[in-house]
């Protein structure tokens, strides 16, 4: 997988880095980089920058000057955290609360990303999203469904991390699968062990794909990117509601044991 920086639409740029299980498997991950409504970028995730992808960036964001803010968004994408803040120690440091425990040491804004005070900060060029009925932050550290999920309006751009992929099948054996948009395998091990957290979660999505029903373009971590002039109908709101179906079973499950 090589390291790039693709341009999703105007204003919103979205690297592709290298992040390899065991050091041999390459499962890829990612953050975005975007041109906010007054002129300063802001970092949506963390992921250590050199070579051509920091000069892209710096050549973007006058060497680091115009980056007002590094936002973390999923509690365990922390292997970057500490090394972007050091090529870029002026720009504000938000993160979620996991963030703020692992590294105390790191200047942290007060604001966790995951809260509606952080929300409103940014308001003017995004909305963000936290999925309900499921951890946030799970005891289990192998579980990495939740995060918080960023739409940016003026680009119609969703960045997300571990809770939805987009998956392009390669061809096998002359069988190839269409790509679709898919919840991460993980969500029957992350609802809460609660009843009604499994309607919670379904509730959460129906509005998510309501309230972002014009989105155009995916970006997601460990997958592939979604962009309008490759989005055939159905729409991206549809291809998460048709997702939300797959995981049915899953959810009639859950609430057949919990409630």
């Amino acid at each position: 997988m090589t390291e790039k920086i693709l341009n999703i639409a105007d204003n919103f740029w979205n690297i592709r880095g290298n992040f390899k299980i065991g050091g041999i498997l390459n499962i890829g991950t990612h953050a975005s980089i975007v041109r906010c409504s007054n002129g300063k970028f802001v970092l949506l995730d963390a992921y250590t920058l050199q070579g051509k992808l920091k000069n892209q960036v710096d050549a973007l964001t006058n060497h680091g000057a115009d980056l007002d803010a590094i936002i973390n968004l999923h509690p365990f994408h922390t292997i970057h955290v500490k090394k972007v803040h050091e090529l870029y120690p002026n720009a504000k440091l938000y993160g979620t609360q996991r963030h703020q425990d692992k590294f105390p040491e790191l200047p942290w804004q007060s604001q966790l990303t995951e809260s509606a005070d952080f929300a409103t900060l940014f308001a003017d060029d995004f909305e963000f999203s936290v999925p309900a009925g499921v951890d946030f932050i799970s005891n289990n550290e192998n579980l990495h469904f939740s995060s918080v999920l960023a739409y940016h309006k003026p680009s119609k751009t969703i960045h997300v991390d571990d809770t939805l992929m987009y998956l392009e099948f390669p061809s096998i054996i002359g069988v190839i699968k269409k790509p679709q948009i898919a919840f991460h395998m993980t969500l029957a091990k992350t609802l809460e062990k609660r009843a009604g957290a499994a309607q919670d979660f379904r509730d959460w999505v129906i509005q998510l794909t309501a309230q972002w029903s014009d989105a155009e373009n995916l970006c997601a971590a460990h997958s592939s990117t979604l962009r309008g002039n490759k989005n055939m109908s159905p729409s991206i709101a549809e291809k998460i509601a048709l997702a939300l179906q797959k995981v049915e079973k899953t959810l009639q499950a859950h609430e057949k044991k919990f409630g």
